[in-house]
């Protein structure tokens, strides 16, 4: 396996950068951090159950996480 200097993804967030994230049912099942973030200065991935009640909270980082409306 050979590093790739200059491959980073320019589209990734900084993890746990908000303390507050609204997602949609299609980024279910939820995780913190979340697809799409980098994970090298973050916490272990952690699943949050948002389906019940609509929001989730991190129990590493304390973000929380809001279930918008299904007709977003």
């Amino acid at each position: 396996m050979t590093a790739r200097a200059g491959n980073i993804d320019q589209n990734l967030i900084a993890a746990n950068a908000q303390h507050r994230y609204e997602v949609r049912a299609r980024d279910l099942p939820l995780s913190c951090p979340m697809p799409g973030m980098y994970l090298w200065n973050s916490h272990p991935k952690v699943f949050l159950p948002i389906e019940e009640t609509g929001e989730a909270k991190c129990p590493y980082c304390g973000a929380e996480y809001v279930l918008a409306p299904k007709n977003d």
